[in-house]
């Protein structure tokens, strides 16, 4: 199963996926004339948009639940591979991806709420929706729309689940151990599997509203508390932060494990963590209830920054700093370039973030980062609950309701089982596929859509000429030459309706 795991992992990240993803990221930034820097103070006023509906969420809850799947296991054991696979520059990589991939972010998102739907009381949008609405191809939308499902419902829930598990262990120990179809499972890791399956069930059944809900307290709550850890990390080592920004950025050029490595993995651990270009943050950017869907991509744009720039930042201090990590070196297969720790310590997990952690803060350390990972985990697999129930709304829509969501749950819940108790290394692996086979179709769908209609680039010049003039903001998508975009057609149709019967009211007053 690994041989054949890392056969088509080769396959799906190829070198061709790492510079299209660079590529689409550096293109969309010279397009919106790097907005991801001249809106940045427009991203922070509109975090503070609170507005929601029975329909819609807020933007900051938007935020929130796509920040639950962006902040996750790819911040804490993500960057430990990337350091540990390809040296001190991947990080350097990943600051350039997810740069580049908050215009991406940003293109994407605002293409998610101009050709979002209403259906069943809220708000649903994405890819799928966007390729059929835009280009008018629905093979393209079913395409993605499997992929994702495929990625966000099996592949990926497995890598977060088995986080949650080792969290467990890694604060309580295993317990008494049991024999499974899967080898010993400690009695530990089984209650708290029980645990996350009826907090899991709970929730996914209470539909997008009581995810943001949680979400929305959860994720800031524990992102804060990881960057004040890495900060105190960062204060005691003052003297050392100066050198650890020189090793990052020279060895992304002349990088120890080989530059290919340093860019291949800052790359792909990037968008695993931050999933620009992804296709997976226009989903819950579609839910929020927005004046003009240039706002929502601002907002989703400022998501990425907050991952990869604040978060896996973090990570990659305290790791480079406590010098807590290794190098492995491609040829010949597992020769140490650098070896600080024990070689038996497995690169791709939060161990290198552990023992950062325990070297400041002894045990409280390691009982922090299970802590953080528990929970990080376990909202990032509630966000690919709602990219998958999404794109089973989509089909659903394709195929007269043909497809039992019901079914989805279940397997999404038992993927989730199925990583918990999993010890095998190729769960990483397939991660990556799922990561790997959305941001194929979804990072070569926008590009095709800028040049068939543009309508992400319309929509952010339309928002800054209404910001110049002082506004009101809204949205006209039929006066910017955007087709399809029913739900806001609608909108403003029942707008001029109502501002014309207040007319009226007020003349017969």
């Amino acid at each position: 199963m690994q041989e054949l795991v890392n056969t088509i992992n080769n396959y799906v990240w190829s070198e061709a996926l790492i510079y299209l993803c660079l590529g689409a990221g550096l293109f969309y930034s010279i397009l919106t004339r790097f907005a991801q820097v001249r809106h940045f103070r427009e991203m922070w006023s509109l975090l503070l948009n609170n507005t929601e509906s029975e329909k819609g969420i807020s933007s900051f809850q938007a935020l929130a639940v796509s920040l639950s799947g962006r902040v996750g296991v790819g911040n804490i054991a993500g960057v430990a591979a990337a350091i540990g696979f390809g040296g001190p520059g991947a990080v350097f990589w990943m600051w350039v991806v997810a740069f580049l991939g908050a215009s991406t972010a940003f293109a994407e998102s605002t293409l998610g709420q101009v050709y979002k739907v209403e259906e069943n009381g809220q708000y649903r949008g994405g890819p799928a929706y966007y390729f059929e609405r835009c280009l008018g191809w629905r093979w393209l939308g079913v395409l993605f729309a499997i992929s994702a499902i495929i990625g966000c419902g099996i592949f990926l829930p497995g890598v977060q689940a088995n986080a949650v598990g080792n969290a467990v262990t890694q604060v309580f120990g295993d317990g008494a151990m049991v024999v499974t179809s899967f080898g010993e499972v400690g009695t530990h890791k089984l209650a708290a599997l029980a645990v996350i399956l009826m907090v899991l069930a709970f929730i996914i059944f209470g539909g997008i509203r009581r995810i943001a809900n949680f979400t929305q307290i959860v994720v800031p709550f524990m992102a804060l508390g990881y960057i004040v850890m890495a900060l105190i990390v960062v204060f005691l080592n003052l003297d050392k932060v100066g050198s650890i920004f020189s090793l990052i950025i020279s060895d992304a050029f002349t990088a120890q494990a080989g530059f290919g490595a340093a860019i291949g993995w800052g790359v792909k651990r990037g968008i695993y963590s931050n999933e620009a270009g992804q296709g997976t943050g226009p989903h819950a950017a579609a839910a929020a209830e927005v004046a003009h869907p240039a706002q929502q991509g601002l907002v989703q744009a400022f998501s990425v920054y907050v991952d990869t720039l604040f978060v896996c930042t973090a990570t990659a201090l305290m790791i480079l700093i406590t010098q807590q990590y290794n190098v492995v070196g491609e040829l010949p297969a597992g020769q140490f370039i650098v070896q600080n720790v024990a070689a038996n310590t497995e690169i791709g997990s939060a161990a290198f973030t552990q023992m950062a952690l325990n070297s400041v803060f002894g045990n409280f350390g390691q009982l922090f980062v299970g802590i953080a990972l528990f929970f990080f985990a376990f909202t990032t697999i509630l966000a690919y609950y709602y990219i998958t129930e999404t794109n089973v709304a989509y089909l659903n829509r394709v195929f007269n309701n043909r497809l039992p969501l019901i079914v989805f749950k279940i397997i999404l819940m038992a993927m989730v089982a199925y990583g918990t108790v999993n010890a095998a290394g190729y769960i990483w692996g397939i991660g990556d596929i799922g990561v790997g086979l959305m941001a194929w179709i979804n990072v070569l769908g926008i590009l095709l859509i800028f040049f068939v209609h543009k309508p992400a680039i319309l929509c952010l010049k339309d928002y800054e000429d209404q910001m110049k003039a002082g506004g009101p903001i809204t949205f006209d998508p039929v006066k910017l030459g955007i087709k399809n975009a029913t739900f806001w057609e609608a909108r403003l149709a029942k707008t001029k309706v109502e501002a014309a019967a207040n007319t009226e009211q007020s003349k017969t007053v």
